[in-house]
């Protein structure tokens, strides 16, 4: 069976959920039996957003092969629970410097190089990349952007040329449109949708399916309007109302048919699409008792998406232990400026720092780590989060006045954290850190290996420093733990603190590879600890009401 393409476009304006509906939809078809990969073409001219500040475009979402990429490949990697890599992202950046390079080489003979052909063609061939390593019955790409932006009209052409030479059998174009509801009139208006289908079929792509975006369910007229007016059938106008959880998307999509429709277009053998496990799932979210709050102490916090696959990591880490966990945003430059940090921290079961670069709000992050570590808060800290623990420790138990890391100051007297030797004669920012799944072998006995039941195991990185093996003895002489060693490059991946209920600090992302069906186990198991906290605190307030 040759290799299935479905495109995604999105239309009227940004942030419509593409990435969630290709997600979703991927995982519809892979509960019907297919293998399925997304790919995401990203308009912008940067190469990745590596490089990009997170309130620009969210987080920077790392894969295993070590590609820096858009955050909506972890909305992929999250629905189908599938590892992604280099070639499932691909920005303007990427195409445009693959193209200048071998003009520079001399590729083209002379000819004068052109938006079209050598534009469009690099774009194509980075569509069949993907399949190149590994074989897939079906494609998904999300078309970053809206239609109408300038920047994405190459992408636009690239994949109207694609069709035609794939075969329109081999490829389904989605368009997800928004459906505005007007207050004052009390109706939903379709005048946008057909603006946006216009306009693409203006390029030369008439979209197959019209998903439409509302926040409540469209009436059978609706759809009938929409079908006539963008000549698609009845039936390929799908619905997609907003809903309470992420994950039921897939549900509703399924329900609204769209499984059924893309294996027509596609010529596909029609298979029951089995989402028992997923709805199961959701019902086990659904039966969340108890909420525990976690504090996120960072600084991007007025931009959630700066921190996303820890957030869902945290929910996942709920779904095991019944609980529904709720944040408190925390900017770490504020804590800098209070006298007392306590009332900040009064009603919260666990504290996490998230990683991150440069020395804003450090010292606001240390007082946290501080606060946690001595009166027993549950306290998770990923990359930035571990190496500031690392601080901490060193300066308030090893007694190391002055400790840090070379990062902040470079002159300080005890460098605990400090460059990674390869990185020392590196100048360019981008995709230059240490990327990537690595290898982490786990000390037996630790928190760590009761999490992951495992002596090894591989996760992925994102960082230039490490802890300083030059300390080792005094932290573990203090009653630090390094419970996590990189076996290849004897670099320490985890700290933790046994005198503590729950204190674990490690280099790499576990968020990363955290799914809704199979919670990471350090996530899991921070969650618990901050439940059997929040146990506690009721046990001892009903203790206290009886006196």
């Amino acid at each position: 069976m040759s290799t299935k393409y479905i495109f995604v476009t999105g239309g009227v304006v940004s942030s419509l959920g593409k990435g969630i509906t290709a997600a979703s939809l991927g995982r519809i078809l892979k509960n019907r039996g297919f293998t399925v990969t997304i790919q995401k073409l990203d308009p912008y001219i940067n190469v990745d957003p590596g490089t990009m500040n997170p309130y620009q475009h969210g987080e920077v979402y790392v894969t295993e092969d070590g590609a820096e990429t858009d955050l909506d490949l972890g909305h992929y990697e999250r629905f189908i629970d599938v590892n992604l890599g280099k070639s499932n992202n691909v920005t303007t950046g990427m195409v445009y410097w693959n193209v200048i390079t071998r003009e520079r080489r001399g590729d083209y003979l002379g000819g004068t190089v052109q938006v079209v052909p050598h534009i469009t063609n690099e774009i194509k061939d980075r569509i069949r990349q993907v399949t190149k390593i590994e074989k897939f019955d079906i494609v998904i790409c999300e078309i970053g952007g809206t239609v109408g932006d300038i920047e994405g009209l190459p992408f636009l052409e690239a994949i109207r040329q694609f069709r035609k030479e794939v075969g329109r059998d081999n490829c389904v174009h989605i368009h997800v449109t928004l459906i505005p509801y007007l207050e004052t009139t009390h109706e939903f208006k379709t005048k946008p949708t057909q603006h946006s289908v216009q306009k693409l079929r203006e390029i030369g792509i008439q979209p197959d399916v019209i998903i439409c975006r509302s926040r409540e369910a469209l009436s059978a007229e609706l759809k009938d309007k929409i079908s006539l007016f963008c000549d698609v059938a009845k039936e390929e106008v799908v619905g997609l109302a907003d809903v309470s959880l992420l994950y039921e998307v897939p549900l509703v999509l399924n329900k609204e048919g769209l499984g059924d429709i893309v294996i027509k277009n596609l010529g596909l053998p029609q298979r029951h699409s089995d989402l028992a496990e997923w709805s199961q799932m959701i019902d086990e979210i659904r039966k969340a008792n108890k909420e525990v709050t976690v504090a996120i102490v960072g600084k991007y916090i007025e931009l959630e998406d700066s921190y996303l696959s820890i957030v869902e990591a945290l929910k996942h880490g709920g779904i095991p232990h019944h609980v529904k966990v709720l944040f408190k945003w925390i900017n770490a430059e504020k804590l800098e400026e209070m006298d007392d940090i306590e009332p900040v921290f009064r009603q919260v079961q666990g504290i996490l720092i998230p990683g991150g670069f440069g020395g804003r709000g450090i010292e606001g992050k240390i007082r946290a780590i501080r606060y946690a570590r001595e009166n027993g808060i549950p306290f998770l800290g990923l990359c930035l989060g571990m190496q500031c623990a690392v601080i901490e420790f060193a300066r308030n138990v090893c007694k190391l006045k002055g400790a840090n890391s070379s990062e902040f100051d470079p002159e300080t007297k005890y460098p605990v954290i400090d460059f990674i030797p390869e990185q020392k004669t590196i100048t360019e920012k981008g995709g230059t850190m240490r990327l990537g799944a690595y290898p982490c072998r786990i000390k037996k006995g630790t928190l760590l290996h009761q999490a992951y039941g495992r002596d090894e195991v591989q996760e992925r990185h994102r960082h230039r420093y490490e802890f300083n093996n030059e300390f080792r003895q005094e932290f573990e002489g203090a009653g630090m733990v390094l419970s996590g060693i990189n076996p290849d490059a004897d670099l320490v991946e985890v700290v933790e603190y046994p005198a503590h209920p729950w204190f674990v600090g490690t280099q790499y992302h576990p968020e990363f590879k955290s799914r809704p069906n199979r919670p990471h186990p350090l996530f899991a198991g921070f969650v618990g600890a901050a439940k059997k906290r929040l146990d506690e605190q009721v046990a001892l307030f009903k203790a206290e009401e009886k006196r």
